[in-house]
């Protein structure tokens, strides 16, 4: 189910664990973004379908892995079990984490990741750097929009 606000950049700390089917890329940092990222998308977009035991189709979930020189990120569906993985694809578990999570858009992304490190800084939480964790892009797709609705979580302690 799609949030209702597009970009509110109202920020919130969750807890959850992601059971993710997809694929991924790794490509040169900065450089490559984000028309790496928007092609992996589109690309397993048109293979939704092969992903069974999936919470939502409608759903995409980008974790990602960036050490400011290479960069690799995923386009994911989330499912119940991870099984089934289509040929080329990963499956993979991301582990019970505290997030601080930010409402934006796909369109106000940048501003959505300055906005959730400032209030980071604000509240006094620290990003957790890949310790069986990893910084995830929610993305609540519809074709038909122009602007789709995004979050942006970030791992925290």
């Amino acid at each position: 189910m799609q949030p209702k606000n597009i970009a509110t950049f109202e920020c919130e700390v969750i807890q959850k664990e992601f059971k993710l089917i997809g694929q991924s890329i790794t490509v040169n940092f900065p450089d490559s973004f984000p028309d790496a990222a928007i092609k992996l998308q589109k690309d397993f977009f048109n293979r939704v379908d092969e992903v069974h035991n999936t919470k939502s189709k409608e759903v995409l979930f980008s974790p990602y892995m960036c050490n400011e020189i290479i960069a690799t990120y995923f386009a994911c569906l989330e499912v119940d079990e991870i099984d089934k993985i289509p040929e080329g694809m990963i499956g993979f578990k991301l582990p019970m984490t505290k997030y601080a999570k930010i409402s934006c858009s796909n369109k106000t992304i940048s501003e959505g990741y300055d906005a959730v490190f400032a209030w980071m800084k604000e509240h006094g939480y620290k990003q957790r750097w890949f310790d069986h964790s990893s910084p995830v892009e929610i993305y609540y797709i519809d074709e038909n929009a122009l602007e789709e609705t995004a979050e942006i979580l970030i791992p925290i302690y």
